[in-house]
């Protein structure tokens, strides 16, 4: 039993970006609003992401010259969605994006920019753009936040650089650039300069970038608005009276605290990553719900989904993909834990390839996480482990690094000490190293250098489309994606697979209520976020793909609690 109360007119569940969107728009139109969040830190998955949204229409891409012709975007998301195409969502999301992003922008502190023109996943398909769909927060001065930084889940530390968040677009190029651009060195001397500033000031990074730069902006927008945040309280059930959800209870620190929602309660609690019984039903590669991998907060347990089972709602269980899949590699800790890496970029670099245990490559390596995942468990099928190798030549790690091993001047040894990275003098040494099929790599490795020295990959076409050469090497000619393995030694990471954020989620319509059994709304009772039933039809057409519709669904279901029209 709750042994105390509280009162507001919305309860949010979870303190990621959809259900932020939610509680900062429903404040504005005047609410009061209470986010309860599980976890000691705010920030949810977002804060750990790379913080893009894909919204087309919007104006920031539109500034940088990008179009969007009239439907384009909605034939878009038909072809990439099939028979999961939800024309009436995929329409209230395509309307109200552009619009959540202004009323962002204008009402709070959260704070866009587009800094490169970011092609789709698909560029060939019917209704795909070239860029301007996907925009990312801006960068954020975390001692702006002041007491309240402190409660803001830091990045994940596999993707920083000495703790170091690194913004999106040029200055990732910077980077990679530094031993070869005086103008680059100079851009990455400064930047470590601050850092260390910063870490001897205030103990970590307080310039935020991608997903941790978002949370902070949400975080700040709730502080300045008034929005009660509460940590450590995870919701326990939803209290319903009269066929509608009136509030729900939380677990906090004092014990069970009943919550009075007036208009109604929100469900954004990152979806079921971390739920070994609905991954062992959805996901096809870890049948005991074991082997799988997700970097996202362990508190993501499912517990919206099941909330919501509980007063009625239905959880979409049907689409082709469970999840966003993205290969990842587990780097070992000092502290003797595992840490998680996912593969964004350095599959797309030239000199860059990926087998199986037989030896074999199996995918265009430069296409999208989620596509390398598919052709991945395909290649592997039932009978063998999901697992492949990503492979470099020391020319290709030296100048772009190969996972969480990073590009020179920083050393590989501690990679190779700690069983990260593999290395081998020759194919077949780095074959008997890392258990792959010798014989057939060497056959491999062959066939596909004597194509990558004409810059081709007929097997795959690896560089063949526009996003994957985006994110090639443009300096390389005539393919920026393709370059031979000849320069030894050679070296190996071992990639499994993990996700993003869940796709199967609470149904909905248009306006973020949850459904029933029968399609009808649920009085009071929203759901936003990866708790929500992914629009994108199992697919991961762009990126920013989650994000987007998470805050624009947060916005229409604040807007909706509120009575406003989104």
């Amino acid at each position: 039993m709750a042994s105390a109360a509280l009162d507001c007119d919305v309860l949010v569940a979870g303190s990621g970006a959809g259900g932020m969107a939610a509680a900062v728009t429903a404040r504005r139109h005047g609410l009061d609003v209470i986010v309860a969040e599980k976890e000691p830190w705010f920030g949810g998955t977002t804060a750990l992401s790379g913080g893009w949204l894909w919204v087309p229409g919007n104006r920031l891409g539109a500034a940088l010259g990008a179009t969007e012709p009239p439907g384009a975007a909605r034939a878009y998301l038909q072809d990439q969605c099939g028979p999961w195409f939800d024309g009436e969502r995929v329409d209230a999301f395509l309307a109200a994006g552009p619009r959540m992003v202004e009323f962002m922008m204008r009402e709070t502190a959260v704070a866009f920019e587009c800094p490169v023109l970011f092609p789709d996943y698909h560029p060939d398909a019917p209704g795909s753009a070239a860029g301007g769909r996907s925009i990312v927060a801006a960068p954020f001065d975390g001692r702006l936040l002041g007491a309240s930084l402190a409660k803001l889940r830091p990045p994940l530390p596999e993707l920083t650089l000495f703790g170091m968040m690194l913004g999106s677009g040029k200055e990732i190029v910077h980077f990679f650039n530094a031993t070869r651009s005086l103008e680059s060195a100079g851009v990455v001397a400064r930047r470590l300069a601050a850092h260390a500033r910063d870490l001897a000031l205030y103990r970590r990074g307080i310039r935020l970038t991608n997903g941790n730069a978002l949370a902070g902006r949400l975080l700040k927008s709730a502080d300045e608005l008034g929005v009660r945040v509460l940590l450590g309280a995870p919701v326990r059930e939803l209290v319903a009276a009269d066929g509608a959800v009136r509030g729900a209870v939380i677990e906090t620190v004092e014990g069970r605290v009943r919550v009075h929602a007036r208009r109604g309660v929100v469900l954004a609690c990152g979806g079921f990553p971390h739920d070994l019984e609905r991954r062992r039903r959805l996901f096809p590669h870890a049948p005991t719900g074991a082997g799988h991998w997700s970097p996202a907060p362990p508190g993501n347990t499912g517990d919206g989904l099941r909330l919501a089972e509980a007063v009625g709602a239905r959880v979409e269980q049907d689409l082709p993909h469970a999840a966003a899949w993205v290969p990842v590699s587990r780097v070992p800790r000092k502290d003797g834990g595992v840490g998680l890496f996912p593969h964004f970029i350095d599959r797309a670099k030239p000199g860059v390839i990926a087998v199986t245990r037989r030896g074999r490559r199996f995918v265009n390596e430069a296409n999208s996480y989620h596509d390398f995942v598919q052709a991945l468990t395909a290649a592997c099928g039932v009978n063998e482990p999901p697992t492949a190798f990503l492979l470099a030549d020391h020319r290709a790690i030296r100048r772009y690094g190969l996972g969480f091993a990073k590009a020179f001047p920083l050393p590989l040894r501690p990679h190779l000490a700690s069983g990260y990275l593999l290395r081998g003098a020759t194919p077949a040494a780095l074959a008997e190293c890392a258990g792959i099929d010798a014989a057939a790599l060497e056959v491999t490795l062959k066939e596909y250098n004597r194509h990558a020295r004409e810059g081709r990959d007929p097997e795959f076409g690896k560089g063949s489309t526009a996003y994957n050469r985006f994110l090639g090497d443009a300096t390389v000619a005539p393919n920026p994606c393709v370059a031979p393995l000849d320069s030894p030694p050679y070296y190996a990471v071992q990639v499994v697979i993990g996700d993003l954020g869940t796709y199967a989620g609470i149904r909905t319509d248009r306006h973020a209520r949850a459904l029933d059994a029968r399609g009808r709304p649920i009085a009071g009772l929203y759901a936003a976020g990866n708790d929500m039933a992914s629009i994108m039809g199992g697919n991961y057409p762009a990126g920013g793909i989650t994000l987007g519709p998470a805050m624009t669904f947060g916005y229409i279901a604040g807007c909706h609690l509120a009575g406003k029209s989104p």
